[in-house]
Order: structure tokens, then C-alpha cells, then sequence
């Protein structure tokens, strides 16, 4: 058995050969770089486990010296006899016609002497229990048996690359389980097995003509061809269910999406809702698109993006709940989505669980692929590199490549550089099956063997399901144009179900009678599901959305009625009367105090750098009872600490943000002896005040891979499993996100619009012109601005903060990042957050709060007024000024100093929008009446740093219009031109333009 490989969780292993005398094993655990300790005791690390298999003892040594020859030829075998293996259902893949180190008469072997016994022993496995080939007898076969038997395990209808892989217990694994027949073909030959395959097989064929029999002009994108996609799914499905998982999350394109939706045994999704959607209507209630889909509601998406969730029951097993996820039309952007939201699914088991129970007992990812994609697409390369990283793996993918050989019309000379698309894979040494789609009981095999490499070393494995295209990328495209020969070949054959039926037949397992039977059946089940479309209304079930409808509640309450499901049900939508739009963000300061204490707090003995000294010094000093200097970091650890005080984690992903691209945060300690990592907010935080109950929080920090695509993708996961994590992406520079920009435009910025998904993530973008350059200088404002749906006009019911998709925030003080901070985890509803953050206001002494700013009692403010008018004996002088300057960010300080050197403090007033989306309407127009003087006539300035054709200016010029008070003003722009670049290379120029913008604001007074 293979299960007498040992696989532990502890850094010692053990040897499997219970009752001999004990072997040398050979030991491998996922290597530290360079050996180190960093990171491991950090939150949300996992010890991988340690797996042990017995090397081969010294009479197996000597017969493998003796037999040296035999030793090559079989690894040759295991290397290369993927490239024999009748693996292309259209025998179109360019390979040779005989694959030479196949031949063992190149290694000098005696084929001619068919008499001639050669010791296996050590060489091939002969035994499905490796302690029964573990003695020093012979184990004798002729060259004739040793070549039969390796092309049957090696040169059949599945191809088996694994040799390529780093790890030599893998190898060993995978060339036991092979050659022991530890999972043999005749384990898929049941009759039951094989009425279920084709019933899987035939229902999608069914399905497909009868698409293309009503719905003749419908892109459908079918699975003709490769319908051995839904019993490899099947086989997977199945696999999981008997090993104890409980909910599998599956990302798939478009292809044989709607297949597998609608199979009866599979996803389960209503047929009449599908008709319903080809017919023009909406996959979500009507009056729930009419009420709120304008400007904030549900506009839904297209029909290859459906969605479901099941669950599925397979004899003697608990119910296995199956998500397919939605997804864009982006091919490979929802890889990481679903990698994230699998990792945050296991999150408790982080928290609370034993060291034995590991990531992916529970859980598994599958990710379904188009050849051209998985070779052509970065993210999948992206993603790879996140799967078995401390803080990003997720207990092992298994990856289904739907194989056409095409991409397109592009045929694969054109597609790839490689041999396989596969071949990307080999960059994580995961293993690759190759497997033929014309014969479904190899696929089946194909993916239990996948799936036993899974949950054995919980990494990721890969299937390259071979099959091809009937009708071309969807049914009204012409592929003969560009293919011809392909498509010649493919019309002249029979289906892959009218195949196995064929087999069926033979093999007496189903007659003539009882296949047309199951075809019958499920036409008759397709054709009322669609005679029931003439009462059909979309509706809030429970398999096809992320959220159910109150019972007791009308249609024409939708969207006061939405409720969200399982960990989301204390979530509201946004736009029901019972969303809270501004909470109260406030914490007692003596709390505060403690918090802050506790963020720099470390082990007695440890040794921090020398210079960080200063900063926990700083850090403590700005908490004290007159202390005025709470700085960015320190903000930011009040809020992530308060937050988890009351029972949120916290997980904040990308490149350096442990310590902080600028060095600012450092919540993550390192023990400058010995490596060792403390966050001290995770060791030293107090427990709930006046609460045995309520459970503390975690902070992971996730120091990414150099990823800007997937490491997004993955952080957004993780925020639609779970609103009470509070996920953070920050970039390292605010211009970085465009790397990620797929995301951002089909995830973060329109998933609530077309899936009813709501997400609280956060992306942290250092903005701001300080002579960095064209690259770090800006996070192009004007193009998040241009995402949102914001309004043009102020409408109170439902409010702007309730229909917006996301908040696009400008901070200037840490107490208002704070703030924002907690907001967002202290509404009852999610949206994501947009942080144009600081880079030189990290540590500017004017942009320091005092501690009051943090205390109950204060919230945000989307508009600060100029502070130098707050005494209430400044408001005459308020009244007077001559120059209104509206700004945002860190321009405002530059502003201010110029105004001081001048000594205009009476006749220019400086008011910050921190809020810009939802553009803040009345909170602007009541700032602006403290200005208002029959008097004077007042000039309004919008003054920035970016360029005119950038920024924010382009967002509120119309809407400054609409604002009370401004209706007849001509508000002027004051910035710099035009430009291509956010920034110049030049630091003379630089500085020039910056000194004109802030000079040039204050000139004629």
C-alpha cells in the first residue's frame, strides 16, 4: 500500500518499515532559504510536513551498481516515455516517430537474449507495500517482462512527467505508485462507475444540441469534444468527498462552464434561470436590478460567467459543498482569487488548530485552464510562484488544463515556445499528467492519482487533459478558415459519449435501449425546464447566489430584505435601510495607550536593532498625556490593534510590509542574534475589556513574492470569504497597481455591480511628487477616479456612500487614516477601500496627530477645514479671506508653509478633500459657508501637484459645481500642465514646476 509512506508534521520522521530492522530513510521538508529561522514563528506560518521514504538498503545498492545499465534505461523510461504515450485523441502533436531512449539496446542491455534474467531489486517496484521489497533477495525478469511492464505504467494513455521534480522522495513516491499498480485501471471498470461516466458524458452532449437546436446563434462556448472534463471533475469531486474535505472552491473560463453548471449530478444550477438569461433576462431578481441598478445596484454579467454553489453526495461520505466561483473574461485573473479565498477559508485553522492539522485538510482549490491561456497568461506563472509560499499556500491546487491544442484559431507552433503548455509548471517542479479525452476511465484514473499526490505532499499537481474543439472557440466561429486540416480530422469523427457508448455496448454494461433511455430523459427534463420559462422569475436561492432573500419579506423590498449567507449573515447590503454608514471609530485614549504600548512591547531578552531603539522610543514618547506627534506607523498600529482587539484579523500582503517600504512600519521585529521574528501586537495585546467571550485578533504579515497581479488577486479572495479580515494589499510604490490592473477593473472596482460580491480590502498606494521620477511618484488618481460610479450630483436616498463601488481616500494625518481604518471594519457592509497614502508625510512633524484625534467621540472627516480658522474667534477672519484654496494630500503642507513665509494667514484659507469618491457634496458645501462674506468677493482655487490631465481635478471640476455655495463660482484650476509623464526625471525640473505650483497659488494677494 502507499499509505506505508510516512508523512509527519514534525521535523523528525519516521521510518514506515514496522518489524525490521530500521532503514536509512531519505528526508525531505519544503527548504528555508539559506537555512533560516525568518518568518517561521510569524503568524500564519505553517510547518510544512516531513515526508520519509525508505532508501534503498545495501543489497539494493550493490544491484543497482550491478545493473547500471538496466538503472538508466529505466529512468529513461520514467523520463521520456511521455513522449510515446498515446496521449492526443487526434494524433496531431509533433513528436518523433520513435522515441530512441526508449530503446534499451542503447544502453548496451541484451535484448536479443530473450532468456536472460536481470535483478529488479532497487530498480523497479514490484510491491504496493515498500517493506515487502526490502530484503536482499532477487526479484528476476527477463528484458521482455521489464519492457511490458514499464509500457504498460509508462506508455499507455496517460503521460507521466514527475522526474523533473527537485525533491527525490517525490520521485521515489510517484515511481512506486506507478509501477506497484497501486492504483490500478481496472479500479475504474464498475459497472456502476461506468453508468455514471456516461451519464456525465451523454447529459453534455444532450445539453449541448439541445443549445444549439434552440438557441441556434448562441455563444455558448460547449464542451463538444471535451466532455471528459465533467468525470475528471467528477473523479475529483469524489476523491475529496472520500478523504473528509468539506468545500472545494473551482475556478474555470468559459468553456463547458455552463456543462457543468447545469449537470443534474454535479453543480445543480437551475436550467429555467439559464433560459431565462439567454433570453435576455437577468440571473438576479428584476426588481432588485430595477430599484438599485442604477448608479450603485446589480447590472449583472454575461451568461459564460455564471456561478453556483452545491453540494454534492457520494456514498458513504459527509455532503462536499462545491463553489465555482465567478469569474471575468480575463482567462487566468480569477487563479489567484480563488487561491486567496481557499487560504482565508482554512483561517481559523491558523488560529486555533494543532500543528498536525494542516492546510488543506478541509479545503481544496481546483483550477480549470485553456492550454493557449496557461502558457500565454503571466498570472498562471504568478500565481504558481504564491502556491507554496509560508503565507500564501493554500494545501495544494489541482490544476485541469482543458487541452485543445489550439488557442483560438492559433495553432500551438504559434502558441508556445514549449513542448507542452504544461510545461510552465515545471517551475514549482510540480508534476504533469498527460492524459488522452477520448477515454474517460483514464481520465478518471488520471485524477485520483493526481489527486493522492495532493493531499500527500499538498502541493500543486497538473492534468493536461487532451481533447480538442468540435465547433471552433464558440459555435458561430469558422475554424476551417485557419485549420482546416484539424477540423477535417475532427468532423470525421464520432463524439467522445457516442464512443464510450459504443464501448459500452460491447463490453454488455448498457444496451441500445437503455443509452437513448438516458439521453431521452434528460431532453424530456431540458425541454420542460424550458416550457417553464413563461412563469420563470429570477429569485435569491441559495445554490446560485452569495446571498438569500428573508422569507418573510416581498419582492418589492429586495433590497432591504438581501441577508448574506453563512459567515457573511451579520453583513447587510449596502443599500438597505439598515446599513450604517458612519459608525463610530473612536477608542478610550487610555486604551489607546495600552495598545501602543503593546505594539513595540518584545521578549525579555530580545535584541532589537540599534536604530529601531529610537523609534520605539519615539513611539511610546507620543503617547503620553501631552503627547502631540502620533505619527503615520503609530496610527496605523492603534487601528490594526483596536481592530483586533475587538475581534478582527488583520492580514496586509505585498512586498516588504513587515517592516515597510520606507522603513516606517516594522511590525514585525527581527532579533538581531538569532533571526528570530516577534509581532509584538499578535504576543502582548490585553485581553477584551469587560468580556470573557469575545475572542483577539491576529496580524499576518505577508511579505509577498515581487507580484503585483496575483498577490492582489489573492488578498481580494481572501476579503470575499471573510468580512470580519481585514485584508490589505499595499503596494511599493502607488504606480505599481497598474501590474495589476486586470484585477482591479473585473474584481475590485465592479464585482458588487455584476455579482452581488461585496469586499472590504484595502490597497494602501503611496502617492505623492518628491522628485522620484516618472515611476514612484504618482497612483494615477485620475484612473481609480474614472472606475467609480460616483455621482455628478448629490442625492441623499440611498446616500453616495451607500451606492458607491469604492472609496477613493486622501488622507493627510494618521488619525484620519485611522479612522478610515476602522471604518471600514465597523460598518455593517463592505466596499473596498482606496489609500492614496503618504510617503513624505510618514514622518512630518506637521502631519502628526495628537492623541485626541483617536479618542471616541471622533470619526473621519471626508473635508478638514483650514485649522488655523478652528478657534471660534477666527470665524470673522474666516469670512474675510480673499483666496479659497481646495487641495488633497501632502501639497496642502506644502501650501501652508509658503502661506506662513508669506504671512497671508487672513487672506488665503486652505481646505483638504480627504474624500474624493463619493465626491463629499454637503460636508464640502458647509465647510465653503464659513468663507461666505456678502463683503468679499472670494476666489475659489483648486490647486494640485499632478498634471492637469491627471489627478483629481478632471473628478471634481464638474462636481465642484453642484456643490452649495459654488453654483456661480468659476473655480480655477492651479497645477501644472499638461503632461504624459506623472512626474519628470529631471530634479531641476522638479523642483522648478513643484515651486511654481506652490508659489503661483498665492500670487496677486
Amino acid at each position: 500500500m502507499v499509505s506505508s509512506l510516512v508523512r509527519t508534521t514534525t521535523t523528525a520522521t519516521r521510518s514506515s518499515l514496522g518489524g525490521k530492522k530500521a532503514a536509512k530513510t531519505v528526508k525531505t521538508v519544503q527548504p528555508r532559504i539559506l537555512g533560516r529561522l525568518y518568518h517561521d514563528e510569524s503568524f500564519g506560518y505553517r510547518k510544512p510536513p516531513a515526508f520519509a521514504f525508505p532508501d534503498y538498503t545495501e543489497a539494493q545498492l550493490q544491484n543497482r551498481h550491478a545493473n547500471a545499465a538496466l538503472l538508466r534505461y529505466v529512468d529513461s523510461v520514467r523520463m521520456h516515455a511521455h513522449r510515446a504515450a498515446r496521449i492526443d485523441p487526434l494524433d496531431l502533436i509533433d513528436r518523433e516517430s520513435e522515441v530512441a531512449a526508449l530503446n534499451p539496446g542503447r544502453y548496451g542491455l541484451p535484448v536479443d537474449d530473450p532468456e536472460h534474467q536481470f535483478n529488479v531489486n532497487g530498480i523497479i517496484w514490484t510491491h504496493p507495500n515498500v517493506s515487502e521489497q526490502r530484503g536482499s533477495e532477487q526479484e528476476l525478469m527477463t528484458m521482455d517482462e521489464i519492457n511490458r511492464r514499464l509500457r504498460e505504467v509508462y506508455v499507455g494513455r496517460i503521460g507521466f512527467e514527475y522526474m523533473h521534480s527537485p525533491s527525490k522522495t517525490e520521485r521515489l513516491w510517484f515511481s512506486h505508485l506507478l509501477e506497484s499498480n497501486s492504483i490500478p485501471a481496472s479500479a475504474f471498470q464498475s459497472h456502476k462507475l461506468r453508468k455514471r461516466i456516461h451519464g456525465l458524458l451523454a447529459r453534455s452532449e444532450v445539453f449541448d444540441n439541445f443549445l444549439q437546436l434552440k438557441f441556434p446563434n448562441l455563444k455558448r462556448y460547449g464542451l463538444e469534444g471535451g466532455e471528459s472534463m465533467l468525470p475528471a471533475l467528477d473523479s475529483l469531486f469524489s476523491a475529496a468527498a472520500r478523504a473528509s474535505l468539506s468545500h472545494i472552491i473551482v475556478a474555470m473560463p468559459h468553456r463547458g462552464r455552463l456543462n457543468l453548471l447545469t449537470d443534474p449530478e454535479l453543480l445543480k444550477y437551475d436550467p429555467t434561470g439559464l433560459f431565462y438569461k439567454i433570453r435576455g433576462g437577468a440571473e438576479w431578481p428584476e426588481e432588485l436590478v430595477g430599484e438599485i441598478g442604477v448608479g450603485g445596484g446589480v447590472e449583472g454579467d454575461v451568461l459564460s460567467h455564471l456561478t453556483s454553489s452545491a453540494n454534492l453526495h457520494y456514498p458513504n461520505t459527509k455532503p462536499l459543498k462545491v463553489s465555482l466561483l465567478p469569474n471575468p473574461s480575463h482567462l487566468e485573473a480569477i487563479n489567484a482569487v480563488a487561491l486567496g479565498k481557499t487560504r482565508a477559508k482554512q483561517y481559523s485553522l491558523l488560529r486555533t488548530s494543532p500543528e498536525t492539522c494542516q492546510l488543506g485538510d478541509r479545503v481544496m482549490c481546483i483550477q480549470l485552464h485553456g492550454d493557449a491561456a496557461f502558457t500565454g497568461q503571466g498570472v498562471v506563472m504568478e500565481t504558481l510562484g504564491l502556491s507554496g509560499l509560508p503565507h500564501y499556500t493554500s494545501g495544494g491546487t489541482v490544476h485541469l488544463v482543458v487541452d485543445n491544442n489550439i488557442g483560438y484559431t492559433t495553432p500551438i507552433a504559434h502558441a508556445r515556445s514549449s513542448q507542452y503548455c504544461s510545461d510552465v509548471g515545471k517551475m514549482i517542479g510540480a508534476p504533469v499528467l498527460h492524459v488522452n479525452g477520448d477515454y474517460p476511465e483514464d481520465v478518471f484514473r488520471a485524477m485520483e492519482i493526481a489527486f493522492k499526490y495532493r493531499q500527500y505532499f499538498r502541493k500543486d499537481i497538473i492534468v493536461d487533459l487532451l481533447v480538442y474543439r468540435r465547433w471552433g472557440h464558440n459555435e458561430l466561429d469558422v475554424p476551417n478558415f485557419t485549420s482546416p486540416l484539424m477540423y477535417e480530422k475532427i468532423a470525421a469523427r464520432k463524439s467522445v459519449p457516442r464512443i464510450y457508448e459504443e464501448k459500452m455496448m460491447s463490453d454488455e454494461i448498457l444496451t441500445q435501449e437503455e443509452i437513448e433511455s438516458v439521453r431521452k430523459e434528460y431532453r424530456t427534463h431540458l425541454d420542460s425546464a424550458l416550457v417553464a420559462l413563461s412563469g420563470y422569475k429570477s429569485s435569491l436561492s441559495d445554490s446560485n447566489s452569495p446571498v438569500s432573500s428573508s422569507s418573510s419579506s416581498s419582492n418589492s423590498a429586495a433590497p432591504s430584505a438581501l441577508r448574506m449567507k453563512s459567515q457573511w449573515s451579520t453583513i447587510h447590503w449596502p443599500t438597505s435601510p439598515s446599513a450604517i454608514t458612519h459608525p463610530s471609530t473612536g477608542v478610550d485614549l487610555d486604551v489607546l495607550r495600552e495598545l501602543g504600548r503593546a505594539s513595540v512591547k518584545v521578549p525579555e531578552g530580545f535584541e532589537v536593532h540599534e536604530k529601531l531603539k529610537r523609534f520605539v522610543k519615539g513611539r511610546l514618547g507620543s503617547l503620553e498625556e501631552n503627547g502631540k506627534g502620533v505619527d503615520w506607523a503609530t496610527g496605523e498600529a492603534l487601528a490594526f490593534a483596536s481592530l483586533m482587539l475587538e475581534g478582527n484579523d488583520i492580514r496586509i500582503s505585498g512586498q516588504d510590509v513587515g517592516r515597510g517600504t520606507f522603513s516606517q512600519r516594522h511590525a514585525m521585529l527581527v532579533d538581531q542574534r538569532t533571526e528570530r521574528v516577534v509581532v509584538p501586537l499578535n504576543e502582548f495585546l490585553p485581553s477584551p475589556p469587560n468580556s470573557n467571550d469575545e475572542r483577539v485578533g491576529k496580524l499576518e504579515l505577508a511579505n509577498s513574492s515581487l507580484s503585483e497581479m496575483a498577490v492582489l488577486g489573492f488578498e481580494y479572495g481572501a476579503s470575499w470569504e471573510r468580512p470580519d479580515l481585514l485584508s490589505i494589499w499595499e503596494a511599493q510604490f502607488g504606480d505599481f497597481f497598474n501590474g495589476a490592473q486586470i484585477i482591479i477593473d473585473t474584481f475590485v472596482s465592479s464585482a458588487e455591480t455584476k455579482w452581488l460580491k461585496q469586499s472590504g480590502i484595502v490597497l494602501l498606494l503611496p502617492h505623492g511628487l518628491d522628485g522620484a521620477g516618472p515611476e514612484h511618484s504618482s497612483c494615477r488618481l485620475e484612473r481609480w477616479l474614472q472606475l467609480t460610479n460616483d455621482r455628478y450630483a448629490h442625492n441623499s436616498s440611498p446616500n453616495n456612500h451607500q451606492t458607491i463601488n469604492m472609496h477613493i481616500v486622501f488622507p493627510t494625518t494618521p488619525s484620519q487614516y485611522f479612522h478610515l481604518l476602522r471604518r471600514q471594519m465597523k460598518r455593517n457592509y463592505r466596499k473596498p477601500l482606496i489609500v492614496a497614502g503618504p510617503k513624505a508625510l510618514l514622518r512630518l512633524p506637521a502631519a502628526a496627530s495628537p492623541l485626541e484625534e483617536f479618542a471616541q467621540g471622533k470619526s473621519f472627516k471626508p473635508v478638514l477645514d483650514d485649522p488655523i480658522f478652528e478657534p471660534q474667534s477666527q470665524s470673522t477672519k474666516q469670512a474675510e479671506v480673499k483666496r479659497v484654496l481646495l487641495c488633497t494630500g501632502k501639497i496642502y503642507y506644502e501650501l501652508a508653509k509658503e502661506r506662513k513665509e508669506r504671512g497671508l494667514e487672513d487672506k488665503v484659507g486652505i481646505v483638504r478633500v480627504e474624500e474624493i469618491a463619493p465626491f463629499p457634496f454637503v460636508e464640502l458645501g458647509d465647510v465653503l459657508a464659513k468663507y461666505s462674506s456678502r463683503e468679499t468677493d472670494k476666489e475659489v482655487w483648486w490647486v494640485q501637484e499632478e498634471s492637469r490631465n491627471q489627478g483629481v481635478w478632471g473628478h471634481v471640476q464638474e462636481r465642484l459645481r453642484n456643490v452649495q455655495g459654488l453654483e456661480a463660482v468659476d473655480v480655477k484650476y492651479w497645477g501644472r500642465k499638461e503632461s504624459a509623464l506623472p512626474a519628470p526625471g529631471v530634479g531641476k525640473m522638479y523642483k522648478e514646476q513643484q515651486e511654481r505650483v506652490v508659489k503661483g497659488a498665492f500670487e496677486g494677494l
